[in-house]
């Protein structure tokens, strides 16, 4: 995509133009939205875990399906945009989202693990398209330097949905009180099969209104006339002899593993919450308070990012990132060698230092590609595999040494975090490059 120079761009890139407000709005609401259906995945693992009596790692299959369906369809993203540009990505993300969120109500009545894990798939390709769009449009929706703190900004309100839905959940998903798996194992198959029928079908109706939103928001968006916006591009971009390459952009590239951790840790930490914190030696309490209690963890994200938008448009985002990751990993540790209420909110309140961790990465992975955004934020998305991996990986160590000490997974995934925050951002050849802004 075509990039201005810096004689013409660099005056316009300032300044706010006409729709810019009402559509970083418009965007932010999809935040909202792509947030509060990922974040009913923790309530769905429980409830589906339950009903199909299955183990932790074969419940960690929902996030695995969910968060793998990023990496397939996150370049092929990228293309979509080039061919019918960022509004009309958007509505076909909607869509294909709505698409899957209808797939709920077959797989509920037949009822079908598989069949839940597929609809779970194309929902998460559905907000694969959306994101590759949504998140560089909010970068370029203004000047260059505040790109980080539009981020924090558009993130807050995706952690308003992360934290309303586990409460939404908790009342429309597990109000019933199930069987435990020793009185499972004991049904006729009859029996079971009418049981899991039963449990099964709760699902339905929230699924099918979220369907309907989704397609109203899509016709909104089709008739909302969004400012055209070329390739982001930061006010550093790297200039080389035989033309830029992602592949020749070591921070990029630590920036995708770093993502890998981030939303393998995060995933990891809320996938858990509900089983953990019921725990007789952590909260004690039932699966349906619990789900209250993980509203609070999404809820740290959301106060955190708050925050973040101010704190980074004074201080660099690489060092807040990682003094952020070094607290993450201490209360995890906290909670790992505890029990009762220290236990319970020292892993609850990772959820704070949580909040800056995508859009500083985020940013600081874009930095300086220029032309090579759009393909950059694509590649930034496969990151995003982890939380398929890494909560399949803790599901398999709570599976064998118990679901306290599985938090390990998450406790690791923060120190490569640090390392990127305070050394990996870095651009390792300032002196070829060119200070250039992109047309905005």
């Amino acid at each position: 995509m075509a990039i201005a120079n810096v004689k013409n761009s660099s005056a316009v890139s300032e300044q706010p133009a006409p729709g810019r407000k009402s559509a970083l709005a418009m965007v932010m609401t999809l935040f909202f939205l792509w947030g509060f259906i990922t974040c009913l995945n923790n309530i769905l693992i429980p409830h589906l875990k339950s009903v199909f009596t299955l183990s932790y790692a074969e419940a960690m299959l929902v996030q695995t399906f969910f968060f793998a369906a990023y990496s397939i369809f996150a370049v092929p993203s990228s293309k979509v945009v080039d061919w019918i540009g960022y509004k009309w990505t958007l509505v076909t993300g909607l869509l294909v989202m709505a698409t899957g969120s209808l797939g709920f109500i077959p797989a509920a009545m037949t009822p079908s693990f598989p069949l839940f894990l597929i609809a779970l798939a194309i929902i998460a390709a559905g907000m694969t398209i959306l994101q590759v769009a949504a998140n560089p449009y909010v970068v370029a929706l203004g000047p260059v330097k505040t790109g980080s703190s539009r981020m924090n900004l558009a993130s807050a309100f995706n952690s308003f949905g992360t934290t309303i839905a586990p409460y939404v959940g908790s009342l429309l998903i597990l109000g019933g009180i199930p069987l435990t798996a020793l009185e499972v194992s004991r049904l006729s198959a009859p029996a079971l099969h009418a049981y899991q029928v039963q449990q099964a079908a709760v699902v339905k109706l929230p699924y099918f209104v979220i369907a309907a939103i989704l397609v109203a928001f899509a016709i909104a968006m089709a008739m909302y006339k969004l400012p055209k916006m070329e390739a982001y591009s930061p006010s550093i971009a790297l200039q080389s002899e035989h033309g830029p390459s992602l592949w020749h952009q070591r921070h990029l590239l630590l920036a995708v593993v770093a993502i890998f951790f981030y939303v393998g840790a995060e995933v990891s930490v809320g996938s858990f919450l509900v089983n953990y914190l019921s725990q007789p030696y952590i909260g004690n309490i039932t699966e349906k308070t619990a789900a209250m209690y993980v509203a609070l963890y999404w809820g740290g994200l959301m106060v955190g990012r708050i925050f973040g938008a101010g704190i980074t448009q004074k201080l660099r985002p690489g060092p807040v990132l990682g003094v952020a990751a070094i607290i993450a990993a201490c209360l995890v540790v906290v909670s790992i060698f505890s029990f009762g209420p220290l236990a319970m909110w020292s892993i609850i309140a990772v959820g704070l230092f949580n909040s800056i961790m995508w859009p500083n990465i985020y940013t600081l992975g874009l930095l300086g590609l220029g032309k090579l955004t759009n393909r950059g934020s694509s590649l930034l998305m496969t990151g995003v595999i982890g939380g398929a991996l890494l909560p399949l990986v803790q599901g398999f160590v709570a599976d064998h040494i118990g679901i306290h000490h599985a938090f390990v997974v998450p406790a690791l995934c923060y120190v490569y975090i640090c390392y990127f925050g305070f050394k990996g951002s870095k651009i390792r050849h300032p002196q070829r490059a060119a200070i250039t802004v992109g047309g905005l």
